[in-house]
């Protein structure tokens, strides 16, 4: 079992060719396939609804599926504001073990779901609420590699475990429906509608094992669950985690910690979802139950009775709301790692609602119900997307090393907008067109486009933050802004689906521009500007 790290000092070059590198290299690459595993788990309702909804499966309409995803995109953005924290107060060797191996429980709860038709619908809400986990796993992998490399490659190091963890969305796109196909366990379930792999469309009638969608993650998380215990290291540090204690103790933190997060989304999704879906009834607005979710959680945590050295590290990993480069640096990455995980989130079932099916005039009236026999599969093209923003966002790290993170940044919010001002064309033509496959290919180059601008910001941004914050503040900043930037896989998905139902889903894509554009004008204000007190960091 690898050791407790007593003194780290990576900027120091004779340390690093020594010694350093080696563990900071070990530790990346234990930490990459546990960070994919969580966004695998995290972002699998996405194609999983998909393959319920060519089954028919539970009788659950478009709109209920799309929640599935919300409520998981919800809890893991709400997860990471405590996830935030865990390094300081557990260590990363204690936080990687226990979160991944807690992704054990929503992988195993699904396969066992998916296993009967006859679930009710509250269930699989509980397994998507839990699939959190996945999702706040980000922001404590962040924080804990951004300690392990020197300022010089911070880009690099932290773009490459970013940027390969998060084809755990491509990986899960691909690998889902293609072990729904194999017979290894439980009862099939018959195609109601032609669905697709990677490999190929598969035509109605065909039996397929949607349980398998839950299981196979299994088949990674134990042994990672053991590599990330065995391999990898706590540091202990003043300015990285200084009052560990005992391992048990750091273990009861984090569970106490996400059971807060877990609860305070929950509450969330109670006040917004109809009583119908298990909700209160009220349909309060997202745009007012969001603010009330992430300061709650905050100040709870705050108030959490977790002992002296607990409340003394959270005071001061709070001082980051004090610095205002923490705000603007915050609403940046929502628009790169908001929309990547949003649109990774929302595109397959997108793809399927959209082009799936056929809308026409039945006695004057706009109808979207009759299937499209001509509709491009979801499953066979949905993780393009996903895979070209994560294959290009250590790239967009490396140019950001060389040419300065906001400049880079910039570039790609000019031609985010541009982009999102395409998709939003092709799918007001589609949603108003018998043939809607004829504006399908246009439509995926320009999603295409628009995921990899966000990988090439996500390391940008990386890149900026590393330099306008000093060593202790870079990891909570990275875990916070990662924090709020994934409720993209909440909102993002919720927009759609409502606009969906409206009829309009270009109107979602339009004020994705208007965002973009904002963000643009921040970023020139803090860090591109004359006078900017970091410029082009």
């Amino acid at each position: 079992m690898a050791k407790d790290i007593k003194s780290w000092n990576p900027d120091d070059s004779s340390e690093w060719e020594s010694t350093g590198k080696a563990i900071a290299t070990r530790n990346l690459w234990i930490s990459i396939p546990s960070l994919l595993a969580g966004f695998a788990t995290w972002l699998m309702w996405g194609i999983i609804t998909v393959q319920m909804m060519n089954t028919g499966y539970g009788g659950f309409d478009k709109s209920q599926l799309f929640t599935l995803a919300a409520i998981a995109g919800l809890s893991g953005a709400t997860l990471r504001i405590p996830s935030t924290f865990f390094i300081r107060l557990a260590g990363g060797r204690n936080t990687i073990f226990l979160t991944t191996s807690l992704l054990i429980l929503p992988a195993l709860g699904l396969g066992m779901a998916l296993s009967t038709p006859d679930t009710p619908f509250w269930q699989f809400q509980l397994l998507a609420l839990l699939s959190g986990f996945g999702g706040g796993n980000f922001a404590s992998s962040m924080s804990n590699i951004s300690f392990f490399f020197p300022k010089k490659i911070q880009g690099y190091s932290l773009g490459m475990n970013a940027g390969l963890g998060n084809f755990g969305v491509t990986t899960m796109q691909i690998v889902i429906p293609l072990v729904m196909t194999l017979a290894v366990m439980g009862n099939p379930t018959e195609l109601q509608i032609a669905s697709g792999t990677l490999i190929g469309k598969i035509p109605a009638g065909t039996d397929t094992y949607l349980q398998n969608a839950g299981y196979v993650w299994l088949i990674i998380l134990i042994p990672l669950s053991i590599a990330s215990w065995m391999g990898m290291n706590n540091i202990t540090e003043d300015h990285v985690s200084p009052n560990i204690g005992s391992t048990m103790g750091a273990f009861i933190k984090i569970i106490v910690m996400l059971i807060l997060g877990l609860s305070t989304a929950a509450f969330g999704l109670w006040l917004m979802l109809p009583e119908v879906a298990s909700g209160s009834g009220l349909m309060i607005s997202k745009w007012v139950v969001l603010p009330i979710i992430i300061a709650l959680t905050v100040l709870l945590l705050k108030l959490l009775p977790l002992g002296k050295d607990y409340k003394d590290g959270l005071k001061r990993q709070y001082k980051i709301f004090e610095n205002k480069h923490t705000w603007a640096m915050t609403i940046i990455y929502v628009m790169t790692f908001g929309s990547f995980i949003g649109y990774a989130a929302t595109l397959a079932l997108s793809i399927k609602v959209i082009f799936g099916f056929q809308h026409i005039m039945v006695d004057g009236i706009m109808t979207h119900n009759t299937v499209n026999p001509n509709g491009p599969s979801a499953l066979t093209y949905a993780w393009m997307g996903a895979f070209v923003g994560a294959l290009i966002r250590p790239i967009g790290g490396m140019i950001a090393d060389k040419i300065g993170g906001a400049k880079v940044t910039q570039i790609i919010s000019a031609v985010m907008v541009a982009s999102a001002l395409g998709v939003a064309y092709y799918m007001k033509q589609a949603y108003a067109s018998a043939t809607p496959e004829e504006f399908f290919w246009p439509f995926l180059i320009l999603f295409v486009v628009l995921f990899a601008m966000t990988g090439l910001g996500n390391g940008s941004t990386f890149r900026t933050i590393s330099q306008v914050f000093n060593k202790e503040q870079a990891g909570p900043v990275l875990g916070w802004t990662s924090a709020v930037a994934a409720y993209g896989a909440f909102i993002i998905p919720k927009v759609f689906g409502e606009q969906i139902k409206l009829t309009t889903p270009e109107n979602a894509l339009y004020g994705f521009a208007v965002f973009y554009a904002l963000c643009m004008v921040i970023n020139w204000w803090f860090y591109l500007r004359k006078n900017a007190e970091f410029h082009n960091p």
